[in-house]
């Protein structure tokens, strides 16, 4: 009997030191309708969503609401680096960008884990490092890309200008390239892969066959970055989350974006790994990759930063979701779904917005409440005298937060 205890322990012993490591990367394709994937069925994106999910998900905020946000590239990634909306993360087009760095990005937060997490980014547009995630500034604390595979859009050299934009697409070919490459050499642990054509495809020629072979070429770029994912799992101790997602979709005609249609404002998310019910629950959006990737990997996050992300996770417990609020007179009901109705809530409010500005907002506890609880009605003459307040609806699972203006 001892020997057959001695024996047991040595498993447990074994299973313990050669845990697997979770490792993430994220791939944006640009500016693919949902409609258009689903119609094409593309290979590799349905290939990862066999392992896990694809589901429709949205961007461009709330429409007429303060988070409305154009359905434009460079706001698109910000909201996913970001978890936020463009009235938080203030980059408002492709130009003339100016982050407001206050909102972490995913790569932030992962530089300033308590344990070294290595970053790569494989990117055809430059600016993606040096202005929206910000790396060697002083506002985001002078972080550092580990593996850096970008610079194409200014190599004239090796990438002159083809016709239809096409050396574009070459610069996409190089970044799938070098990202299969890198992971299976590198394996950092949270990645970004950004493939730009698509966008380009569909601004040159609307929907059509031309649009359609391209959004087929990237899957083809796509599945190099999967093989090399597979890879990594089959021969090292490493289990690897793989979210691949677009940044807007297109206007009727597919040529442009930037409005709130609904085919515009209309995503999509594949992902390899298994999904709470909020992947299914309509309110998806690109806003809940950052957290669900930061779940995945176990980061901690502080309580200002987190309470400020719009999204939530797709992945792990999902408790509420959807809150709203509903002023009369001196009063707003707060209302929200329930996912889980085990789970109780807890209600918060702050009168000011100095967060954004770099400083500290002091939250009020208004209540505790029990499990099954779908609204509070907040009494705005028990809190300081303001014209704006915020609200955050927290739960073990997530959190959920809302600003107000009178």
């Amino acid at each position: 009997m001892k020997h057959h205890i001695l024996a047991f322990a040595a498993v447990l012993c074994c299973v313990s030191v050669f845990a697997r490591t979770k490792k993430a990367v994220y791939i944006i394709v640009d500016g693919v309708p949902a409609d258009q994937i689903e119609r094409l069925h593309t290979p590799a994106i349905f290939d990862i969503a066999s392992r896990g999910a694809y589901g429709r998900a949205y961007t461009g905020g709330e429409i007429g609401a303060y988070s409305q946000t154009p359905t434009i590239s460079a706001i698109g990634y910000t909201n996913l680096l970001t978890a936020t909306w463009y009235n938080k993360h203030n980059v408002g087009g492709n130009d003339n960008l100016d982050p407001n760095y206050n909102y972490w990005t995913i790569f932030r937060i992962a530089k300033e884990q308590p344990r070294d997490v290595k970053t790569g980014l494989y990117s055809s547009w430059t600016d993606n490092r040096t202005v929206l995630i910000g790396e060697g500034k002083d506002e985001t604390g002078n972080l550092k890309i580990d593996y850096v595979y970008d610079g194409y859009d200014h190599d004239k050299a090796n990438f002159p200008d083809r016709e239809k934009d096409l050396h574009v697409f070459d610069y996409d070919e190089q970044t799938s390239k070098d990202a299969a490459e890198s992971i299976r050499k590198d394996a950092p642990d949270l990645s970004w892969v950004y493939l730009w054509y698509t966008d380009d495809a569909g601004h040159i020629d609307g929907n059509g066959k031309y649009f359609d072979e391209y959004v087929l070429k990237a899957d083809a770029q796509v599945a190099r970055v999967w093989d090399a994912v597979k890879c990594r799992e089959a021969n090292f101790d490493e289990d690897w989350m793989v979210v691949v997602t677009t940044d807007h979709g297109r206007g009727e005609n597919g040529h442009g974006h930037g409005g709130q249609s609904e085919r515009e404002r209309t995503t999509w998310i594949s992902t390899n790994v298994p999904v709470n019910s909020h992947f299914t629950d309509g309110t998806l959006a690109i806003t809940d990759i950052a957290p669900s990737i930061s779940r995945y990997l176990g980061f901690e996050i502080p309580r200002d930063i987190l309470w400020e992300q719009d999204g939530m996770s797709f992945v792990g417990e999902a408790d509420i979701c959807d809150l709203k609020t509903v002023p009369y007179d001196d009063t707003v009901e707060l209302k929200w779904r329930i996912l889980d109705s085990t789970a109780s809530v807890t209600v918060y409010a702050a009168a000011t917005n100095d967060f954004r500005n770099g400083g500290r907002d002091e939250y009020i506890r208004l209540a505790g409440l029990p499990a099954g609880t779908s609204s509070y009605v907040v009494d705005l003459k028990d809190l300081p005298d303001s014209g704006f307040y915020k609200f955050v609806i927290a739960s073990p699972g997530n959190h959920l937060n809302r600003w107000f203006r009178k």
